[in-house]
């Protein structure tokens, strides 16, 4: 059934009876959940993937992202009552469906230079089964005006916009509360290449979302939404990063000061910490300052700096630790805790760990790691060696805000290490009860 021309109303009650088919192309960490929360609000849906072994488990009712909660169930009820299948073959897809949702991994180096060719290569095979009335909606984070830039390769299936829709409905989700994001922790954003498009498109997501939608003026009004999303939390950090140091140099703990100032109404401090790390945060910065022409975004580029320059200034307080014990560097024993950009999800881009080892490493010193979410393989492949204890150990330096770290049984530790000082990049301790076994603690902001 072809959506373009319905009222959003009309959308929803098709929707719910099941009358159209929806392809998902990327059954990755976001693309799963929303193919099953698609499924689940009765829509018939193919997930399209790559990965012979990803398609088989989900034809089986398996889920294979195990850190999302809930989607165990939601995959092996939708794929037993029929909603949800899976294919390699993204040009059948096309011609079953009436929606493709794009949102395979869009791909960038560490400036945010894009390697889109994964979004283009789903692009070419839509072109092979786009219909009159289809409509294409990307969701994956990019930068501003790439959405239009696929109007060329669907084009090639003979069809104009207009006889098909384009939209863009940026993910708003988390690893972890993927499910919880899309069905109303948030309001869907959508942009489309006209309005009845739009109208459609506003139909699907008001069916799945319990917070509704936002309709923006443009597609690349509504990707530059999600960009400055991250941009803003990517320039606060930096903002709180900052005053943090600047509370060290005048003895003042950040963190007292930092609440306190935030009980006002329009201050909004973030916290302070060892990095900013993942795929969207540190990343989306850039795509605005690589597609700045006569704008020079000199804020945004001193806060990527600020943030990029957090994992050796917690070097700079492993020394400092060292220095208050007369223990130099240079064969000093260094355990790493947290080896993952943040807690509960086993994901290394831009991880503050792996610059902290590579300089710690420089300066001569023995590097130890755990993290409760990888494998002593996962230490050594980023240069430290696995340990599961504290014995003999001389820095502990917390780089992940696992939740194990928030519980670490400090008398047997104290019991076990060389040196007691401990290093918290993630603000995971109670200073007092640190304090209480004698440890020397250090952390972004304190005195």
């Amino acid at each position: 059934m072809k959506l373009m021309g319905l009222s959003r109303e009309e959308v929803k009650r098709a929707f719910k009876n099941g009358e159209f088919t929806i392809a998902v192309y990327g059954m990755g960490k976001m693309g799963l959940p929303l193919a099953a929360v698609f499924a689940d609000h009765g829509a018939n849906v193919i997930g399209v993937d790559i990965n012979e072994r990803v398609v088989k488990m989900i034809n089986n009712g398996e889920n294979h992202v195990k850190e999302e909660p809930g989607l165990d169930e939601l995959v092996r009820k939708n794929v037993e009552a029929g909603h949800l299948r899976a294919t390699t073959d993204g040009v059948w897809a096309a011609k079953q469906a009436d929606i493709m949702v794009i949102l395979v991994p869009t791909l960038t180096d560490e400036r945010g230079n894009m390697k889109l060719g994964p979004v283009y290569d789903v692009a070419e095979k839509i072109s092979q089964g786009l219909e009159k009335g289809d409509i294409v909606i990307t969701e994956a984070t990019m930068p501003p005006g790439t959405t239009e830039s696929l109007i060329p390769i669907l084009e090639k299936s003979g069809l104009k916009p207009g006889e098909f829709g384009l939209a863009h409905a940026p993910e708003r989700t988390m690893t972890g509360t993927a499910i919880r994001d899309i069905t109303g922790q948030y309001p869907k954003i959508v942009g489309a290449s006209d309005e009845k498009t739009l109208e459609a498109v506003i139909g699907i997501y008001e069916t799945i979302n319990k917070k509704g939608v936002i309709p923006m003026s443009s597609i690349k009004a509504a990707e530059a939404v999600k960009v400055f999303e991250g941009v803003y939390r990517d320039v606060n950090i930096a903002l709180a990063n900052e005053l943090a140091m600047w509370c060290e140099e005048h003895g003042l703990d950040a963190l007292e000061v930092f609440r306190a100032a935030n009980t006002q109404p329009y201050c909004h401090l973030h916290m302070p910490g060892a990095g900013v790390g993942g795929h969207c945060i540190p990343i989306y910065p850039w795509f605005v300052i690589n597609l700045a022409k006569k704008s020079n975004p000199r804020l945004v580029k001193t806060a990527r700096e600020i943030n990029d320059s957090m994992p050796h200034h917690i070097v700079e307080l492993t020394i400092k630790g060292l220095n208050q014990v007369g223990q130099p560097v240079k064969g000093s024993n260094i355990l790493i805790l947290g080896l993952t950009f943040r807690g509960g999800v086993r994901e290394f881009m831009k991880s503050a760990a792996i610059p902290v080892i590579k300089e710690l490493k420089e300066w001569g010193a023995n590097i130890y790691a755990y993290d409760p979410l990888c494998t002593p393989e996962d230490a050594e492949r980023f240069g430290a060696e696995w340990k599961e204890d504290f014995k003999d150990i001389d820095v502990i330096v917390i780089t992940a805000d696992h939740k194990e770290f928030k519980s670490l049984n400090l008398k047997e530790i104290a019991e076990q290490v060389r040196n007691k000082i401990i290093i918290d990049g993630r603000n995971v301790l109670e200073p007092e009860k640190v304090q209480k076994h004698d440890f020397i603690y250090l952390r972004v902001g304190s005195i």
